[in-house]
Protein backbone atom coordinates (compact mmCIF):
# COMPACT_ATOMS: atom_id res chain seq x y z
CA UNK A 1 0.00 0.00 0.00
CA UNK A 2 0.92 3.88 -0.65
CA UNK A 3 1.56 5.34 2.66
CA UNK A 4 1.21 9.34 2.60
CA UNK A 5 2.61 11.68 5.76
CA UNK A 6 0.38 14.44 5.58
CA UNK A 7 1.22 17.12 8.19
CA UNK A 8 1.29 21.08 8.30
CA UNK A 9 1.47 23.83 10.65
CA UNK A 10 -1.32 24.73 13.46
CA UNK A 11 -3.86 26.84 10.75
CA UNK A 12 -2.60 26.43 7.73
CA UNK A 13 -5.44 23.41 7.06
CA UNK A 14 -4.14 20.10 7.04
CA UNK A 15 -7.94 19.05 8.35
CA UNK A 16 -9.59 19.86 5.91
CA UNK A 17 -6.94 18.36 3.35
CA UNK A 18 -7.29 15.29 5.03
CA UNK A 19 -11.23 15.78 4.99
CA UNK A 20 -10.43 16.07 0.72
CA UNK A 21 -8.24 13.50 0.78
CA UNK A 22 -10.82 10.73 2.57
CA UNK A 23 -13.40 12.12 -0.23
CA UNK A 24 -11.49 10.23 -2.97
CA UNK A 25 -10.86 7.50 -1.37
CA UNK A 26 -7.79 7.30 1.42
CA UNK A 27 -8.15 5.40 4.55
CA UNK A 28 -7.27 8.18 7.16
CA UNK A 29 -5.26 7.69 10.20
CA UNK A 30 -5.92 10.65 12.11
CA UNK A 31 -3.08 10.81 15.16
CA UNK A 32 -4.52 13.11 16.73
CA UNK A 33 -7.74 11.68 17.09
CA UNK A 34 -5.85 8.34 17.86
CA UNK A 35 -4.09 10.32 20.66
CA UNK A 36 -7.65 10.92 22.08
CA UNK A 37 -8.65 7.58 21.98
CA UNK A 38 -5.65 6.16 23.98
CA UNK A 39 -6.32 8.30 26.71
CA UNK A 40 -10.62 7.54 26.77
CA UNK A 41 -11.83 6.90 30.51
CA UNK A 42 -11.36 3.29 31.17
CA UNK A 43 -8.13 2.86 28.86
CA UNK A 44 -4.70 2.32 30.31
CA UNK A 45 -2.99 5.37 28.94
CA UNK A 46 -5.60 7.21 30.92
CA UNK A 47 -4.56 5.86 34.18
CA UNK A 48 -1.52 6.26 33.29
CA UNK A 49 -1.58 9.85 32.33
CA UNK A 50 -3.15 10.41 35.68
CA UNK A 51 -0.18 8.48 37.99
CA UNK A 52 1.99 10.87 35.69
CA UNK A 53 0.24 13.93 35.98
CA UNK A 54 -1.89 13.81 38.52
CA UNK A 55 -5.54 14.27 38.77
CA UNK A 56 -6.27 17.56 38.40
CA UNK A 57 -5.55 16.69 34.83
CA UNK A 58 -9.16 15.27 34.74
CA UNK A 59 -11.89 16.81 33.97
CA UNK A 60 -14.86 16.35 36.31
CA UNK A 61 -16.79 13.69 34.37
CA UNK A 62 -13.41 11.30 34.89
CA UNK A 63 -12.15 12.21 31.30
CA UNK A 64 -9.10 13.93 30.55
CA UNK A 65 -9.06 17.42 30.56
CA UNK A 66 -6.89 17.85 27.24
CA UNK A 67 -6.23 22.02 27.66
CA UNK A 68 -5.22 21.72 31.32
CA UNK A 69 -2.55 18.60 30.55
CA UNK A 70 -1.65 20.98 27.38
CA UNK A 71 -0.98 23.68 29.93
CA UNK A 72 1.26 21.64 31.84
CA UNK A 73 3.50 20.14 29.35
CA UNK A 74 3.20 22.99 26.99
CA UNK A 75 7.01 24.58 27.48
CA UNK A 76 8.25 21.82 29.36
CA UNK A 77 10.38 19.29 27.33
CA UNK A 78 10.83 16.75 30.16
CA UNK A 79 6.96 16.92 30.83
CA UNK A 80 6.06 16.72 27.25
CA UNK A 81 8.63 13.80 27.17
CA UNK A 82 6.80 11.50 29.88
CA UNK A 83 3.89 12.48 27.75
CA UNK A 84 4.68 10.97 24.98
CA UNK A 85 6.54 7.84 26.44
CA UNK A 86 3.09 7.37 27.48
CA UNK A 87 1.21 7.77 24.45
CA UNK A 88 3.66 7.25 21.26
CA UNK A 89 3.79 3.26 22.21
CA UNK A 90 -0.24 3.41 22.41
CA UNK A 91 -0.59 5.21 19.22
CA UNK A 92 1.62 2.77 17.30
CA UNK A 93 -0.10 -0.04 18.01
CA UNK A 94 -3.31 1.54 17.00
CA UNK A 95 -1.65 2.61 13.91
CA UNK A 96 -0.54 -0.72 13.61
CA UNK A 97 -4.02 -1.95 13.51
CA UNK A 98 -5.45 0.11 11.16
CA UNK A 99 -2.86 -0.28 8.94
CA UNK A 100 -3.10 -4.11 8.77
CA UNK A 101 -7.50 -3.66 7.82
CA UNK A 102 -6.04 -0.80 4.76
CA UNK A 103 -5.97 -2.51 1.75
CA UNK A 104 -2.97 -4.03 0.02
CA UNK A 105 -3.17 -1.46 -2.87
CA UNK A 106 -4.74 1.35 -1.65
CA UNK A 107 -3.62 4.88 -0.35
CA UNK A 108 -3.52 5.11 3.25
CA UNK A 109 -2.89 8.96 4.74
CA UNK A 110 -1.13 9.41 8.26
CA UNK A 111 -2.08 12.70 9.11
CA UNK A 112 0.59 13.57 11.84
CA UNK A 113 0.82 17.35 13.17
CA UNK A 114 4.71 16.67 13.99
CA UNK A 115 5.97 14.86 11.07
CA UNK A 116 8.66 17.24 10.48
CA UNK A 117 9.32 18.24 13.98
CA UNK A 118 10.18 13.87 15.04
CA UNK A 119 12.17 13.43 11.69
CA UNK A 120 9.72 10.99 10.71
CA UNK A 121 9.76 11.89 7.21
CA UNK A 122 11.29 8.74 5.88
CA UNK A 123 9.12 6.58 7.17
CA UNK A 124 7.08 7.39 4.27
CA UNK A 125 6.35 7.18 0.56
CA UNK A 126 5.90 10.91 0.49
CA UNK A 127 5.47 13.77 2.49
CA UNK A 128 2.68 16.62 1.68
CA UNK A 129 3.06 19.47 3.23
CA UNK A 130 -0.23 21.63 3.44
CA UNK A 131 1.21 25.87 3.86
CA UNK A 132 -0.35 28.52 4.56
CA UNK A 133 1.41 32.26 5.15
CA UNK A 134 1.60 33.49 9.22
CA UNK A 135 -1.01 35.74 8.70
CA UNK A 136 -3.44 33.79 7.06
CA UNK A 137 -2.42 31.51 10.04
CA UNK A 138 -2.87 33.64 12.36
CA UNK A 139 -6.75 34.84 11.54
CA UNK A 140 -7.58 31.28 11.35
CA UNK A 141 -6.61 30.33 15.18
CA UNK A 142 -8.00 33.63 16.63
CA UNK A 143 -11.08 34.01 14.28
CA UNK A 144 -12.31 30.17 14.27
CA UNK A 145 -10.65 28.56 17.11
CA UNK A 146 -11.16 31.28 19.17
CA UNK A 147 -7.08 31.72 20.32
CA UNK A 148 -5.83 35.01 21.58
CA UNK A 149 -3.05 36.17 19.37
CA UNK A 150 0.30 35.51 22.17
CA UNK A 151 -1.43 31.99 22.42
CA UNK A 152 -1.99 31.36 18.31
CA UNK A 153 1.70 32.87 18.01
CA UNK A 154 3.16 30.23 21.14
CA UNK A 155 2.18 27.94 19.53
CA UNK A 156 3.22 28.25 15.92
CA UNK A 157 6.42 29.64 17.61
CA UNK A 158 7.36 26.16 19.00
CA UNK A 159 6.41 24.02 15.77
CA UNK A 160 8.62 24.13 12.67
CA UNK A 161 9.62 26.39 10.40
CA UNK A 162 8.38 27.30 6.59
CA UNK A 163 11.78 26.14 5.40
CA UNK A 164 12.16 23.17 7.24
CA UNK A 165 8.77 21.72 6.03
CA UNK A 166 9.45 22.98 2.37
CA UNK A 167 12.96 20.70 2.95
CA UNK A 168 10.68 18.06 4.17
CA UNK A 169 8.24 17.90 1.51
CA UNK A 170 7.42 15.37 -1.73
CA UNK A 171 4.31 17.50 -2.29
CA UNK A 172 3.54 21.36 -1.18
CA UNK A 173 -0.24 22.31 -0.83
CA UNK A 174 -0.67 26.05 -0.94
CA UNK A 175 -4.52 26.63 0.99
CA UNK A 176 -3.59 30.68 1.31
CA UNK A 177 -6.94 31.05 -0.45
CA UNK A 178 -10.45 29.01 -0.91
CA UNK A 179 -11.08 26.01 0.30
CA UNK A 180 -11.88 25.13 -3.56
CA UNK A 181 -8.64 25.94 -4.47
CA UNK A 182 -7.22 23.26 -2.42
CA UNK A 183 -9.55 20.61 -3.42
CA UNK A 184 -8.92 20.95 -6.74
CA UNK A 185 -4.92 20.70 -5.97
CA UNK A 186 -5.53 17.53 -3.93
CA UNK A 187 -7.85 15.86 -6.54
CA UNK A 188 -5.23 16.28 -8.96
CA UNK A 189 -2.65 15.08 -7.35
CA UNK A 190 -4.48 12.28 -6.59
CA UNK A 191 -4.90 11.26 -10.05
CA UNK A 192 -1.93 12.14 -11.89
CA UNK A 193 0.76 10.98 -9.15
CA UNK A 194 -1.17 8.99 -5.81
CA UNK A 195 -3.54 6.58 -8.05
CA UNK A 196 -0.87 5.79 -10.66
CA UNK A 197 2.05 5.34 -7.61
CA UNK A 198 -0.15 2.95 -5.34
CA UNK A 199 -0.96 1.17 -8.48
CA UNK A 200 2.61 0.49 -9.47
CA UNK A 201 3.50 -0.24 -6.14
CA UNK A 202 0.99 -2.93 -5.92
CA UNK A 203 1.60 -4.73 -9.44
CA UNK A 204 6.12 -4.18 -9.51
CA UNK A 205 5.70 -1.78 -12.12
CA UNK A 206 7.72 1.11 -12.30
CA UNK A 207 6.98 4.38 -13.41
CA UNK A 208 8.23 5.67 -16.70
CA UNK A 209 11.08 7.68 -17.34
CA UNK A 210 10.82 11.01 -18.30
CA UNK A 211 12.53 12.09 -22.30
CA UNK A 212 12.23 15.54 -22.26
CA UNK A 213 15.50 17.27 -20.71
CA UNK A 214 14.82 20.13 -18.30
CA UNK A 215 16.71 23.12 -16.91
CA UNK A 216 18.74 22.28 -13.64
CA UNK A 217 16.13 22.44 -10.78
CA UNK A 218 18.35 24.03 -7.57
CA UNK A 219 16.21 21.35 -5.32
CA UNK A 220 17.61 18.04 -6.88
CA UNK A 221 20.20 18.06 -3.90
CA UNK A 222 17.74 17.91 -1.29
CA UNK A 223 15.03 15.31 -3.52
CA UNK A 224 18.08 12.96 -3.44
CA UNK A 225 18.21 13.57 0.46
CA UNK A 226 14.91 12.81 1.26
CA UNK A 227 14.85 9.76 -1.31
CA UNK A 228 18.23 8.34 0.23
CA UNK A 229 16.80 9.09 4.27
CA UNK A 230 13.94 6.84 2.64
CA UNK A 231 16.35 4.04 1.56
CA UNK A 232 18.46 3.85 4.56
CA UNK A 233 15.09 3.60 7.08
CA UNK A 234 13.35 1.31 5.04
CA UNK A 235 16.57 -0.94 4.99
CA UNK A 236 17.39 -0.28 8.37
CA UNK A 237 20.64 0.52 7.12
CA UNK A 238 21.18 4.33 9.32
CA UNK A 239 24.87 4.63 7.59
CA UNK A 240 24.31 3.05 3.85
CA UNK A 241 26.60 5.37 1.69
CA UNK A 242 23.57 6.25 -0.93
CA UNK A 243 25.53 8.76 -3.24
CA UNK A 244 23.60 11.26 -6.00
CA UNK A 245 24.51 10.57 -9.57
CA UNK A 246 23.84 10.70 -13.00
CA UNK A 247 23.12 13.96 -14.86
CA UNK A 248 20.94 15.55 -12.07
CA UNK A 249 23.85 15.27 -9.69
CA UNK A 250 26.39 18.07 -10.73
CA UNK A 251 24.02 19.79 -14.14
CA UNK A 252 25.86 22.33 -15.92
CA UNK A 253 24.10 25.94 -15.56
CA UNK A 254 21.58 26.13 -17.97
CA UNK A 255 22.45 22.61 -19.97
CA UNK A 256 18.73 20.90 -19.98
CA UNK A 257 19.48 17.23 -18.71
CA UNK A 258 16.61 14.40 -18.46
CA UNK A 259 15.03 15.04 -14.80
CA UNK A 260 15.94 11.48 -13.44
CA UNK A 261 16.81 11.03 -9.55
CA UNK A 262 19.94 8.62 -9.87
CA UNK A 263 20.83 7.12 -6.24
CA UNK A 264 24.12 4.88 -5.94
CA UNK A 265 23.86 2.58 -3.12
CA UNK A 266 26.88 0.99 -1.93
CA UNK A 267 26.98 -2.20 0.02
CA UNK A 268 29.43 -4.03 1.37
CA UNK A 269 29.26 -7.16 -0.93
CA UNK A 270 27.34 -9.14 -3.29
CA UNK A 271 25.31 -10.67 -0.88
CA UNK A 272 24.35 -7.37 0.93
CA UNK A 273 22.91 -6.32 -2.35
CA UNK A 274 20.78 -9.32 -3.18
CA UNK A 275 19.59 -8.83 0.69
CA UNK A 276 19.06 -4.77 -0.18
CA UNK A 277 17.40 -5.63 -3.49
CA UNK A 278 15.15 -8.48 -2.27
CA UNK A 279 14.30 -6.16 1.00
CA UNK A 280 12.88 -3.27 -1.59
CA UNK A 281 9.83 -5.20 -2.02
CA UNK A 282 7.06 -2.67 -1.26
CA UNK A 283 9.53 0.11 -0.65
CA UNK A 284 8.52 2.11 -4.02
CA UNK A 285 11.40 0.66 -5.51
CA UNK A 286 11.12 -1.80 -8.42
CA UNK A 287 14.12 -3.73 -9.22
CA UNK A 288 13.96 -4.71 -12.72
CA UNK A 289 15.40 -7.29 -15.01
CA UNK A 290 18.02 -5.46 -16.53
CA UNK A 291 21.65 -6.26 -16.68
CA UNK A 292 24.12 -4.31 -14.13
CA UNK A 293 27.32 -5.79 -13.97
CA UNK A 294 28.23 -4.12 -10.61
CA UNK A 295 24.73 -5.48 -8.72
CA UNK A 296 21.10 -4.77 -9.14
CA UNK A 297 18.82 -1.56 -10.91
CA UNK A 298 15.97 -0.62 -9.29
CA UNK A 299 13.45 2.39 -10.42
CA UNK A 300 10.12 4.32 -8.70
CA UNK A 301 7.39 3.33 -9.42
CA UNK A 302 6.59 7.78 -8.49
CA UNK A 303 5.51 8.94 -11.47
CA UNK A 304 5.67 12.45 -9.83
CA UNK A 305 9.62 11.92 -9.04
CA UNK A 306 11.10 9.81 -11.83
CA UNK A 307 14.01 7.66 -10.48
CA UNK A 308 16.71 5.01 -10.71
CA UNK A 309 18.57 3.21 -7.65
CA UNK A 310 22.09 1.31 -8.29
CA UNK A 311 22.89 -0.95 -5.87
CA UNK A 312 26.53 -2.12 -5.86
CA UNK A 313 29.10 -3.89 -3.55
CA UNK A 314 31.94 -2.70 -2.64
CA UNK A 315 33.83 -5.44 -2.53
Amino acid sequence: MLRIGLTGGIGAGKSAAAAAFAEHGAVVIDADRLAREVVEPGKPGLAAVVEAFGADVLAPDGSLDRPKLGRVVFGDDAARARLNAIVHPLIGALTAERLASAPEDGVVLHDIPLIVEGNSGAGFHLVVVVTAPLETRLARLTGIRGMSEEDARARIAVQATDEQRIAAADVLLDNAGPLDRLQTAIAELWEHRLVPYAAGLAKGIPAPLPTRPVLPDPTWPVQHARSAARLRSWLHRPDLPVDHVGPTAAPAPGVAVPDVLDLRATLPDADAVRSAAAALTGSGWIVGAEPYSDGAVAHSADPGRPARLFLTADA
